[in-house]
């Protein structure tokens, strides 16, 4: 009897699968490269403040009472004092590293990751006045940094397919440009901006330790608060900006709008 039992009890063993180790579970880190493009924003203006004192949205006009800033704007750097042909807006190459830490429950995964990185972007938006002169704001991105969290399955025991949404951070370099030599300008710089990020992605096992994978990430920063401030200099009384008694000015937009697809070397410990 006690060998037909362990002779049953072998049989039952055989037959039950082995139960598939989980191939996204602890620490990992990895390496990527990617595109980095932005929203289209050839609707984008600056916002003037008369007098300095906080109150944006306000119109500066000549001697006469017309709007000195009349020939407008565009969403990209002036290459003359007049509103046309200005140079686009520049996106580009970014490399992140980054961190991360995955829980596997079956065929569901949930983690966090942080990550830091570059991205090879220009943002610039310009002025026109009667002057004629133009007034050129930019904004470089220094560096990144975000903590996501990440929720996923497998459809297969190598293939993970998740989504992922977090916080965002951007170190900023901002410039300042003009053609006019009267007045004098100066940048109160805000070199700082937080924001989010939402994104999807899928993750191949190439073997026990190593994975490739795309990821695709929409980030959404916040208004920078940067402004320009202007002076007399040597402009005389009749100047539209001396008229207001100082004016400072800056990006009418709230948002800087970043979208990225990247591909992804990851190596799990």
């Amino acid at each position: 009897m006690k060998a037909l039992s362990l002779a049953a009890l072998s049989a039952v063993l055989v037959a039950v699968p082995v139960q598939a180790e989980d191939e996204f579970d602890g620490f990992y880190a990895g390496a990527s490269i990617g595109y980095d493009f932005q929203a289209g924003d050839s609707g984008e203006t600056i916002s003037f403040d008369r007098g300095s004192n906080g109150t944006f949205g306000e119109s500066v006009t000549t001697a006469a009472g017309a709007n000195a800033f009349s020939p407008g704007f565009c969403g990209g750097a002036a290459t003359s004092t007049q509103n046309s042909n200005c140079r686009s807006d520049s996106d580009g190459v970014g490399f992140a590293g980054r961190f991360g830490y995955d829980s596997q429950m079956g065929k569901l995964v949930i983690g966090a990751v942080a990550e830091i990185g570059t991205a090879d972007l220009r943002d610039s938006v310009a002025a026109f006045s009667t002057t004629p002169a133009f007034y050129t704001m930019t904004r470089e991105i220094d560096y990144t940094a975000a903590l996501r969290l990440r929720a996923g399955f497998t459809p297969a025991a190598k293939t993970l397919i998740y989504a992922t949404g977090g916080v965002a951070y951007a170190k900023l370099d901002q410039s300042f440009e003009t053609s006019n030599t009267a007045n004098s300008f100066t940048v109160l710089e805000d070199d700082e901006t937080w924001g989010y990020q939402l994104g999807a992605g899928v993750e191949q096992k190439l073997g026990t330790n190593v994975s490739l994978g795309v990821e695709y990430l929409f980030t959404g920063y916040g208004a920078d608060d940067t402004l320009i401030r202007v002076g007399q200099g040597t402009a005389g009384a009749t100047n539209p900006f001396v008229l207001a008694n100082g004016v400072d000015f800056r990006r009418a937009g709230d948002s800087f709008d970043i979208q990225t697809v990247k591909a992804v070397l990851t190596y799990r410990f």
